[in-house]
């Protein structure tokens, strides 16, 4: 049967916020048939967006030329459908808050006591909760400080839902299991063969591809891992990785999944001092040999949110504070051996021929990642279209292992439900080409774990 179309009163008007379309810039199409609002001051703000390199500047330019699409040769200022029958219609608001006339009517500027473009978007929900008698107005945005400004305005404000992660807390098992009562034999089988049929230790429960598990008996017990190709439990034994040995079990399953060549996209999360980035940098060398090169990068996220252009010097002065983290891994790992030691000598003559590349993501976003090792450090600051771009850009013998911490999120607008690497683990998980491993056991030191435990 045909959709039923709802009463004019029943279909709600949404007014998007900037943060929304540089998140999403196909975020217009996603309310169903409900109405979207543009404020002028929103395309103004994208102006100042469309040039650069980043995320954010590659949403800009997207969503102005959606918007020229969809208008085709109509006035933006009234309402235009939607593509589709159960689409609503959208329009860019021009009218400010002051050109109504009405001297009565709550001001934003005036209340919040400064004229911003936030402000602006807060009057351009007013005039519509005036004008459009009987309808519900709902702001939408992921600016956390100006949906609680909306509210103090009587206005309905929202987060932009699309792509959230509704359950989070289901991402914290992803890739690993605990499983007790195991047949001692079993067990020992594992040990003197390496594998044995998957049915000897799962039984009827589901198979994971790719996913890790400790199996306890009374007597004893393994590490072990499922072999979905082979349909096999594999032993998972501790091995060093360019000197660098694994302290737990998780950091064994981790070590693991960098080093194995049929996995080919790897993320792993954890807390401060996790060993997460230590680890996947110790794989990659241990791996040199495999690969062309090994780029190790991060995203760039200004303290303050400002631009590193405030920083004093040039752009290599400006960029080194950032990847300080990322050369300190590499110190840490060449300083386990001697100067003399040809271990030691090969770091430095990797870094100089520039088989080893440490630099930040914008730099490397665009190119083409043939036989590469590509680790990307901070991956919780990434929105799901970047996580989505650096993938799609891997090209043949290439690796890319995510690190990051899913609820440590440095940029305004993400959250530990729509980050880029929450994101990656929802939608990728059980896919045999990917591996999971959360890290829970900080090895930095005692110190770094009292942190992390107690304040």
């Amino acid at each position: 049967m045909p959709r039923a179309k709802k009463n004019e009163s029943d279909r709600k008007i949404f007014v998007l916020d900037t943060s929304v379309i540089l998140y999403a810039h196909n975020s217009i199409m996603n309310f169903a048939e409900h109405d979207v609002v543009i404020p002028i001051t929103v395309l103004e703000e994208l102006d100042q967006f469309k040039k650069g390199n980043d995320s954010k500047n590659f949403e800009a330019r997207e969503f102005i030329r959606l918007l020229d699409k969809l208008s085709k040769d109509k006035m933006i200022h009234k309402w235009t459908p939607l593509n589709g029958k159960t689409k609503g219609n959208f329009k860019v608001m021009m009218t400010t808050h002051d050109s109504t006339g009405k001297t009565d009517l709550q001001n934003a500027n005036t209340i919040f006591g400064e004229e911003k473009n936030d402000h602006k978007i807060l009057n351009a929900a007013l005039d519509l909760k005036n004008s459009e008698n009987g309808r519900k107005v709902i702001l939408v945005s992921k600016d956390i400080n100006l949906r609680l400004k909306a509210k103090s305005l009587d206005i309905q404000a929202e987060d932009y839902e699309t792509g959230k992660i509704k359950n989070i807390t289901e991402l914290e098992s992803t890739g690993k299991d605990i499983l007790e009562g195991i047949d001692p034999d079993v067990i020992n089988q594992l040990y003197d063969s390496h594998s044995i049929e998957a049915k000897k230790v799962l039984g009827t429960r589901k198979r994971k591809t790719n996913t890790y598990y400790i199996l306890k008996s009374e007597k004893n017990s393994v590490l072990a891992y499922y072999n979905g190709e082979e349909n096999t439990i594999e032993r998972v034994d501790k091995k060093l990785a360019y000197h660098i040995k694994p302290k737990n079990a998780e950091q064994t399953f981790a070590l693991h999944a960098i080093t194995n060549p049929n996995i080919k996209l790897v993320s792993v999360q954890g807390v401060a001092g996790t060993g997460k980035t230590l680890l996947a940098l110790a794989g990659a060398l241990e791996q040199r040999r495999d690969y062309k090169q090994i780029f190790l990068a991060r995203p760039i996220v200004p303290l303050s949110n400002k631009d590193i252009g405030y920083l004093p010097g040039d752009i290599k002065s400006k960029l080194n504070p950032y990847m300080e983290p990322l050369w300190d891994n590499l110190k840490f790992i060449q300083n386990q051996f001697k100067e003399s030691d040809k271990e030691y000598q090969k770091i430095t003559e990797m870094v100089n021929q520039e088989k080893l590349v440490i630099q930040p993501l914008a730099y490397i976003r665009g190119r083409s990642l043939s036989n590469i090792f590509f680790i990307v450090d901070e991956a919780q600051n990434l929105t799901p279209h970047e996580i989505k771009t650096i993938i799609s850009r891997a090209g043949e013998n290439t690796k890319i292992v995510f690190t990051g911490d899913v609820y440590q999120i440095d940029t305004p607008y993400l959250d530990s439900q729509s980050n880029g690497l929450s994101y990656l683990i929802d939608r990728v998980k059980e896919h045999p080409l990917y591996a999971h491993i959360k890290l829970e056991k900080g090895e930095r030191s005692e110190l770094a774990n009292l942190a992390n435990e107690l304040l």
